[in-house]
């Protein structure tokens, strides 16, 4: 998944949540998730990350330049980012649900 559609996709906080993904230098494969929940104060949010009990933020903005992966941000290692699912549906599906709304 492209950088630019998927922070579009979180920053308007459209079918995002719970996106699951790892990191292609971990061998351990150890799935991160990330999400929206508007219902919230600070809606953004980070699990399974190097904050215990992950984490969570008032914008898109603040979730992506959190350096909580191994002391860097999610946009930093955007390019070894493997999406594995997003709100439990399997990337390529979720892709092509998301084309055609």
């Amino acid at each position: 998944m492209e950088w630019d559609f998927f922070y579009r996709q979180l920053e308007a906080g459209l079918n995002i949540d719970e996106t699951c993904f790892y990191f292609s230098d971990d061998k351990e494969e150890r799935e991160h998730y990330v999400g929206y929940l508007p219902q919230y104060e600070k809606p953004y949010w980070i699990g399974y990350c190097d904050v215990e009990d992950g984490c969570e933020f008032k914008t898109a903005s603040e979730l992506v330049n959190a350096p909580v992966f191994d002391g860097r941000s999610l946009k930093e290692r955007w390019n070894e980012a493997v999406v594995v699912s997003v709100e439990g549906i399997p990337l390529e599906q979720w892709l092509e649900h998301t084309e055609h709304c």
